[in-house]
């Protein structure tokens, strides 16, 4: 689906992707393909992506990438940055979101989520900031659970308060190089994963009820927010969360 914004400034612009195969990610690929950018999305659903990649007719390009293993970023980017010249924006998405009581959650799960939701974004930025000039953008996605903290979420919402964390000091470490960061807060988005396995009828009144616009948000409403993040027209904003979600009523 084409973007409903036109940001002339990112075509011809290289992006990376994480988690681009499906959700969020997969929108935000196909929205900045509508623009007219070089895209690179990376996945561990090999059939998505693949998939992805061939309704695109090849305009984006996929790589299964593990973002636990810092060779396989260090590798995919590499190429990329090399094949490319530059790396003109990241979008750090990729992320898993279990509902786990902490007295059900083992070191492992925990030491395993941290590593896909909060240490691959230190990792992708960390390999692509070698390949960023002035103007670059990084943005990163975190979670309207920070603010509104649900319960059998707490290892997920840990990761996303490091995300803000880190999005924050990293503005600052990488502004005068005229490079910006800034964080995503999408409000409860129906992607494919979670109508079919959270969103019931309870839940959808919970939404209407908690958002001050009582309609369902859709991905590729996230992802014209991640464009805006990624074009010229917000190059006066660095260091900062931007709440997607229509209003939610947060406790």
């Amino acid at each position: 689906m084409p973007a409903a914004q036109s940001f002339d400034d990112l075509r011809g612009k290289t992006i990376l992707v994480t988690g681009g195969a499906n959700g969020i990610g997969a929108a935000t690929v196909r929205s900045f393909c509508a623009q007219g950018a070089h895209v690179f999305f990376c996945d561990v659903d090999v059939a998505r992506g693949r998939r992805l990649e061939v309704e695109l007719a090849r305009r984006a390009v996929f790589s299964e990438v593990d973002l636990t293993r810092e060779k396989e970023i260090a590798r995919w980017v590499d190429s990329l940055g090399k094949r490319s010249q530059r790396i003109d924006v990241l979008v750090n998405n990729a992320a898993r979101d279990p509902r786990i009581a902490i007295d059900r959650m083992t070191v492992g799960q925990w030491d395993d989520l941290f590593a896909v939701n909060l240490r691959a974004f230190f990792l992708m930025s960390r390999e692509c900031l070698r390949f960023m000039d002035r103007g670059a953008s990084i943005v990163n996605l975190a979670s309207i659970t920070f603010h509104n903290a649900p319960a059998n979420m707490s290892a997920y919402v840990a990761t996303k308060a490091g995300i803000l964390g880190f999005t924050r000091s990293l503005a600052r470490e990488v502004g005068p190089r005229g490079i910006r960061v800034n964080a995503v807060s999408p409000g409860w988005t129906m992607t494919e994963r979670q109508l079919k396995q959270y969103v019931t009828a309870a839940t959808r009144r919970l939404i209407r009820q908690s958002q001050c616009i009582p309609e369902f948000i859709q991905p590729d409403e996230i992802a014209d927010v991640i464009l805006f993040l990624a074009s010229d027209m917000s190059r006066a904003i660095t260091g900062q969360e931007i709440l997607a979600d229509r209003g939610w009523e947060h406790s």
